[in-house]
């Protein structure tokens, strides 16, 4: 926009600033670092301009007028807001530059990695670092500053929110799903189901849910989530998986109702240090909103 004559603009209210704070012209020309005659040049135009005097001339220097202290006023805000601004931009470019360590349950990664890759595109200079675990985190093995997982309670030293229950059922192979009812869990189908011998969630699962449903041979164990889908849609027996995993492989297929395990929620955490982090902030904030989206598909309600 053109500039017209009685437009005055920030330079010009730094100028009648510098006066009133200085008291005169020589410590308001070194506070703006231009001559005395400068400013007295420019006073008379900026007076000029608005048709009214900012200052009273006397010997002992300059005095605001009631109109120059109300542009002094609004120098000041306007220096305020202008700082605030610049202060809140630089701290904006530190939060989206740099690296965040993720530590995330494996079953949840085909879920977040579309949530991922979203990040790394509206975020282009903050680079992921990603450890996955198929069990409860070792903490002290992983320097994270957020984890994500699905796995029993959180440990004590990591604060956060829970995003979800997960609801479990049992599925088997499409393949071989003429070969029973749909919703017989009790039968003696060979099953597979996660190694007892982990000291996991999944084996809790197992314990308080296969082991209660399935009246079977168990020909397959194997000490993850993930691999019990695998084995499950192969043929090799019936197993429960999270309806997060389950309903999401067309290969399988729900014979129960979902069920709430009361030792697995869906948890994204942090160190308390690590959460004052803005950066840290910023990425809780943008993947928790998404995954609240996804709700329905953990607590077994559908895709």
């Amino acid at each position: 926009m053109v500039k017209t004559s009685s437009e005055p603009d920030w330079d010009d209210f730094r100028l009648v600033k510098a006066i009133a704070e200085a008291r005169g012209m020589p410590g308001a020309a070194a506070e703006l670092q231009i001559s005395a005659s400068t400013v007295f040049r420019r006073l008379g135009q900026i007076e000029d301009a608005m048709g009214v005097a900012l200052f009273r001339r006397h010997r002992g220097g300059y005095e605001l007028t009631p109109a120059g202290a109300e542009i002094v006023a609004l120098a000041q805000r306007l220096e305020s807001e202008i700082t605030t601004s610049l202060r809140r931009v630089a701290e904006r470019e530190v939060l989206l530059v740099g690296e965040l360590r993720l530590v995330i349950d494996e079953a949840l990664l085909h879920l977040l990695m579309p949530v991922l890759a979203y990040f790394l595109q509206q975020y282009r200079d903050i680079r992921l670092n990603v450890t996955t675990v198929d069990k409860r985190p070792d903490l002290s093995a992983h320097d994270a500053n957020v984890v994500i997982f699905a796995n029993g309670q959180p440990p004590d030293e990591m604060i956060g929110r829970r995003i979800a229950r997960i609801a479990w059922a049992l599925y088997g192979s499409v393949h071989e799903a003429g070969q029973h009812d749909v919703g017989d869990a009790t039968t003696d189908r060979k099953a597979a189901t996660p190694d007892p011998k982990e000291k996991s969630a999944p084996r809790r699962v197992a314990q308080t849910g296969s082991d209660r449903n399935v009246t079977a041979d168990v020909v397959y164990r194997t000490n993850t989530i993930l691999g019990v889908a695998e084995a499950v849609e192969r043929g090799m027996g019936v197993g429960r998986l999270p309806c997060f995993v389950g309903d999401l492989r067309p290969g399988l297929v729900r014979h129960s109702a979902p069920e709430f395990d009361a030792t697995t929620d869906l948890w994204l955490l942090t160190c308390p240090d690590m959460g004052r982090s803005a950066r840290v902030r910023l990425f809780v904030d943008f993947v928790a909103a998404r995954i609240i989206r996804h709700r329905p598909l953990f607590e077994g309600e559908g895709v």
